[in-house]
């Protein structure tokens, strides 16, 4: 598979996502759409509504990836969330995905990184009021769950571990707060480890075993959702905006063993795994009920996410070298 076939697949809208677009007419606007997973959404959009004006955010270090999305007929924007007059100049649009936050450096850049997580949130969320809003967020708004249940549910309490995972609950709490005080409908996206073949908690751990590292068992269990299923959710999410704010988890709704996972690349590579410590008595993981109840199956299984990261992993695909820190128990990133 190349990187153009793989991003081909990860933009694919299935049924759903073309008729939840369907149920909220208008431009749609994707603000932070420069990461890991905002290229791919913003091409699933076009592809879902190709009559829709698709309009993707972002200060755009990498010419390529504009470029790439110029070319299947997404328009880009540059603009620095953090300058409010810039946010105030967007253009109108009824549907808003948002998707900018800062998580990696946090330890370094506190100030930034909750600058990023709350007072970007609070000024797109004043911008785009009068419209649709999909916000993602994390799981990690909420406190390690025992590795024997079946993860935290949306109505739990909140528990962040670190000032990432705290500033990440500022950031729901400005469109809590727009959304009771203006009427905004919001549906906020609880999503931990989405993956590609180019990052994610399975690169992580396939880049380990491949290299003969020691993979990390201090969090032994985790969820993980294909970045096309996550995509194609968070879209369908639109149709489901409302004040109070809709909130779901998503994710992958089989709890995956760390060492399982290690074990099952090892025997794809002919080599042995070897781990570092012991499984901890919790982990981050998500109860995806709501998630299962409210949406279709995800497309792609773990055992083909397995075999596909294998393949990539041992043929030298890229990657982004952006590790997850999936065993950090200290919410340090």
């Amino acid at each position: 598979m190349t990187e153009s076939e793989l991003d081909e697949l990860l933009s694919a809208p299935r049924d759903d996502t073309v008729r939840a677009l369907a149920a909220c007419p208008g431009d749609v606007i994707i603000l932070g759409a420069g990461g890991k997973m905002g290229p791919t959404l913003a091409r699933m959009v076009k592809r879902a509504a190709p009559e829709r004006r698709v309009l993707a955010v972002s200060r755009w270090s990498s010419q390529q990836a504009e470029r790439a999305l110029n070319d299947a007929g997404v328009e880009t924007l540059a603009c620095d969330l953090l300058d409010r007059d810039a946010v105030r100049a967007l253009p109108d649009a009824p549907n808003v995905v948002f998707m900018a936050g800062q998580k990696f450096g946090t330890s370094g850049a506190p100030a930034l990184t909750w600058a990023m997580n709350t007072l970007v949130p609070a000024q797109c969320a004043d911008r785009y009021r009068a419209s649709r809003i999909v916000a993602f967020s994390t799981g990690n708004v909420y406190s390690l769950a025992p590795a024997t249940s079946r993860g935290s549910h949306e109505s739990d309490a909140l528990g962040p571990v670190g000032e990432y995972a705290a500033s990440c609950v500022g950031r729901e709490r400005m469109f809590e707060y727009h959304a009771e005080r203006f009427g905004t409908r919001v549906a906020i996206v609880r999503l931990n480890y989405a993956i590609d073949l180019r990052y994610g908690v399975l690169v992580d751990i396939a880049q380990r075993v491949k290299r003969g590292d020691a993979v990390p068992l201090a969090v032994g269990f985790v969820n993980v959702i294909w970045q096309g299923d996550a995509n194609r959710i968070a879209l369908e999410c639109l149709a489901r905006a409302a004040s109070p704010p809709y909130v779901v988890n998503v994710t992958g709704s089989r709890k995956l063993s760390v060492r399982e996972i290690a074990e099952r690349f090892a025997t794809r590579f002919g080599t042995t795994a070897s781990f570092d410590g012991r499984e901890g008595p919790d982990a981050l993981l998500s109860d995806t009920g709501r998630m299962q109840r409210d949406f279709a199956s995800p497309a792609v299984s773990f055992d083909e996410m397995i075999g596909w990261v294998a393949d990539w992993i041992d043929a030298g695909g890229s990657t982004l070298g952006k590790p997850t820190k999936f065993e950090a128990r200290d919410g340090r990133f």
